[in-house]
Order: C-alpha cells, then structure tokens, then sequence
C-alpha cells in the first residue's frame, strides 16, 4: 500500500492558524505520510485570518470558477494553493469572498458562532470533492479532521458514490474534542437535504449541535481514529457501535506509524467482518 493515494481535509491546520491538537496532526501527520512514499493532498478552508502575504497564498485559476448552490443562493468556488516550505507540502485553500474573507474563523467579535457556519462547512466539503474532481486525481482514502469536515462523508456515500474518482475511497474521520456550544442554523439539514440527499439522512443534524455534527461523520465513515484523549461518553459510545474499525486514542507520539498502518488495514480489507 506503499503508493496509496490520502486526501487531508482539515478544518485547522499550523502554521496558516494557531496551534491545537487538531491543526498540529493536521500538519505533521500528512508531512509524515508522504514521506512515506505515499501521494498526497491536503485541504483547508481559506479563513480570512489567513496572512496571505506572509504564507504567500495564490489562486489557481484553473481550479476556480465554478459556483456551488446552496439553498438556492451561487457561492463562486475559488482555490488557492501555498507551501510549506519544511515540510516540501502544498496546502489547497477553499475559498470565498462572502463566506471566508471575514478576518476571523468561527466566531464574530460577540463570540458568537457565525450564523452561516453550516454554509460554510458545506461550501468547504463540496469544494474539496470537486476540485479533487478537477484535479483528475483519485484518493484510495479521505482523512477528515474536525466538525467542519464532517458533512464530506454523508456526501460522498449519496452524491459521489458513482463517481469514478470516489467510487473506491474510503473515508477516515478523526473525532475530536475541539468543537462549539450551542447549535448551527436551524435549516442545515433542510440545506444538505435540497443537495439531493434523503431526509431521512439527515436527521441526525435536525438540532445541529457539535456532538451531532460528530456523530454524522461516525454514521457515514468507513473507519474511525479516536483523535482526543477525553472525548465525551455520547460520542465514544456511537463510535463503538458504528460497525465500523475504530483506532484507540494513538497518543501524541507514534500516531504517524498507527494511523499509516490503520490506513492499509481499512484499504486491505482487514475489518469487512466487523458486525454493527
């Protein structure tokens, strides 16, 4: 599984935003893989606290352009692409001037969420699967990282599953603790519904709560990584009954050879035999 192809899409990622645990993984842990001679592509929202200047950001005109409707309103795709000069990795940045040019990521200056936060975690995994689309270039697996990214499975199993560049890819979510009070707009699951996709999929994120929007991503995953030390009871005990292969917390150290190894045990086919 050498030349296995892994597509990232993390919603934080160092050293575009600050440091978590989530947007550390989110930049070593793809480094790590490619240097393991496996192919690559790493995706992140272009948040407007993004210093574009500093990180020397620059759209790709060949990948921008299209318009992905959303509740009946056209959002202009635009992709951006910068490098990690260390790290010999090129980052692709989903962008658009209404939902992501605010200089700010999840909340305004009341600390409240955004109120079109869920556009905005539909416009980015939309994004990602069709500019992966555009680049012609077929991932063995998608890792999602954060709430953010969550919504990519549901729509990979129902719009993209014939898709000949997904038709094969397995989806890994990694769950963590890094996430919001309160809940996203009311009409999300409307929103994601009006894509094509079955009501009845999307009940989970009728109250589109944090926890709910984890457990969409653990309903849709082909496989789990436990990606927080202390994520709550609700979310553990759903990740142990998906039926799906979970990878216990791999810890700060050693996580690059666990997870690399996880990858080829899902791509084998190693836990078709795991029973819901």
């Amino acid at each position: 599984m050498s030349k296995a192809r892994i597509l990232y899409v993390s919603q934080h990622l160092v050293p575009f935003l600050p440091e978590t645990p989530m947007s550390y993984i989110s930049r070593h842990l793809p480094q790590g893989t490619h240097d393991k001679g496996r192919e690559i592509r790493v995706f992140m929202p272009r948040f407007g606290k993004i210093n574009e200047r500093r990180h020397q950001l620059h759209e790709v005109i060949r990948l921008s352009g299209m318009n992905l409707n959303i509740d009946d309103v056209d959002h202009p795709l635009i992709i951006k692409v910068a490098s990690i000069p260390t790290a010999r990795m090129q980052v692709y940045f989903i962008d658009n001037d209404d939902l992501f040019k605010r200089k700010a990521v999840l909340y305004d200056a009341q600390d409240k969420l955004f109120a079109d936060n869920d556009v905005r975690a539909i416009f980015f995994v939309r994004g990602v699967l069709e500019t992966v689309r555009k680049l012609g270039w077929a991932p063995d697996v998608i890792h999602c990282h954060g709430w953010m990214a969550n919504l990519l499975p549901l729509y990979l199993k129902n719009n993209y599953a014939d898709d000949p560049y997904f038709a094969n890819s397995k989806v890994v979510c990694s769950i963590y603790d890094e996430g919001f009070e309160g809940s996203l707009d009311a009409r999300l699951s409307e929103k994601v519904s009006l894509d094509g996709i079955d009501a009845e999929k999307v009940q989970t994120i009728k109250n589109a709560t944090f926890n709910n929007m984890n457990a969409i991503a653990i309903e849709n995953a082909d496989a789990l990584i436990t990606a927080s030390e202390d994520l709550d009871e609700e979310t553990t005990s759903k990740m142990a009954a998906a039926g799906v292969p979970v990878l216990p917390f791999p810890g700060e150290k050693g996580y690059l050879a666990e997870i690399n190894q996880f990858y080829d045990e899902v791509l084998e086919g190693k836990f078709e035999a795991v029973e819901e």
